[in-house]
């Protein structure tokens, strides 16, 4: 097969292009330049996507021997990665960029470029299993990538290979140091590649700008602080609420909901928090076919945590999840997984952009 290796700079995907050579198929490199104006250095294991990355990538690629190109996607990063995160919180909601970035530009863009070129799949170091189409977490489940995988369709997945998935992280990165790539101890990247800082507020203050509202007693309806706007919070939310103390009751209180139309942020109690059903948009079943009827599964709705055993249903293109146990930190924009357990492990039956959760 002619594969293209997808090398962001990282030991994962390094070790992915490593694994498709051996295996003996036609291998080409590519890195993705995804900024307009690329930072020269990382700040240890802050964002990705710098000058230092592309550099450690065709680096790896020479070890391995194999072509090597960046190419440029910077405008199309912009558009449906940064712009789709931004608008997403101006509404109110909590994204997860890197969902829209694998649906939009790693399995789309690349891979749509990547088949005109006549290129079979492409191989990243996502920690995933797929075999016949079945999506499955990882081996090592720290590592697990299936839920920002599960966006996916079924054509989308056919032109993948996740090389790394059966395989713990520790072993990847011996394995790296034993093929001689200089990334085997590369820190991994935790943070918003385009939010190198870290501070997502500052990061979108800058973009949207002030929008005044109130903050206000969930119950009660009291105002108790003002803000600047609903890009600064996310459900679930205890810290920096501007607010003096903890609720009546002395417990801390936490973002309940977000109402971006009158700019009011609401506050209560953890047990306020609870939900005992979702209501999710854009559905998206990787066997390529809406399930008839309900299925009993697995929920997740957060990439790490948020798990809950449900009943699902197909409803138009949507999907109606009922909650055998609730659930806190449920937040629209994000992704609601559903999973089925079987002997080989946890596998992908799709998954939903969280519109609500419902008590």
């Amino acid at each position: 097969m002619r594969i293209l290796a997808a090398m962001s700079g990282g030991v994962d995907s390094a070790v992915a292009a490593a694994r498709m050579v051996e295996a003996g198929h036609d291998v080409v490199g590519v890195h993705l330049a995804l900024s307009a104006v690329p930072g020269t250095l990382r700040t240890g294991s802050r964002g990705c996507c710098s000058k230092e990355d592309a550099g450690d990538a065709r680096r790896a690629a020479d070890v391995l021997g194999i072509p090597f190109y960046v190419w440029d996607f910077a405008d199309r990063f912009k558009e449906d990665v940064i712009d789709d995160f931004v608008a997403s919180y101006a509404a109110g909601e909590t994204p997860n960029p890197c969902l829209r970035c694998n649906e939009k530009i790693k399995f789309s863009a690349l891979a749509d470029r990547a088949v005109a070129l006549g290129f079979d799949a492409v191989a990243t170091g996502h920690y995933a299993q797929l075999n016949d189409g079945v999506l499955r977490r990882a081996v090592d489940a720290d590592k697990d990538q299936s839920y920002v995988l599960a966006v996916l369709t079924a054509q989308q997945l056919s032109r993948a290979v996740f090389p790394v998935g059966d395989t713990p992280k520790s072993r990847i990165r011996e394995e790296a140091a034993e093929r001689g790539l200089a990334v085997a101890n590369k820190p991994d990247s935790h943070d918003i590649c385009f939010i190198p800082s870290g501070d997502t507020r500052a990061f979108l203050g800058a973009r949207i700008g002030v929008r005044p509202g109130a903050v206000v007693d969930d119950r009660s309806g009291e105002v108790l602080a003002q803000h600047e706007g609903v890009h600064g919070f996310t459900i679930g939310q205890r810290k920096g609420l501007g607010i003096a103390g903890p609720g009546p009751d002395g417990r801390p209180r936490y973002v309940t909901a977000i109402e971006p139309e009158s700019g009011t942020v609401r506050v209560g109690s953890a047990e306020q928090l609870k939900v005992e059903s979702i209501r999710a948009e854009r559905a998206v079943w990787t066997s390529g076919t809406a399930p008839v009827g309900p299925i009993e599964c697995v929920v997740q709705v957060r990439a790490h945590g948020g798990l809950a055993p449900a009943v699902a249903e197909a409803v138009g293109p949507g999907i109606e999840i009922s909650l055998r146990e609730p659930l806190t930190g449920v937040a629209a924009g994000q992704a609601a997984v559903l999973y089925r357990s079987d002997a080989a492990g946890d596998i992908v039956l799709g998954s939903g952009t969280i519109a609500a959760g419902d008590r």
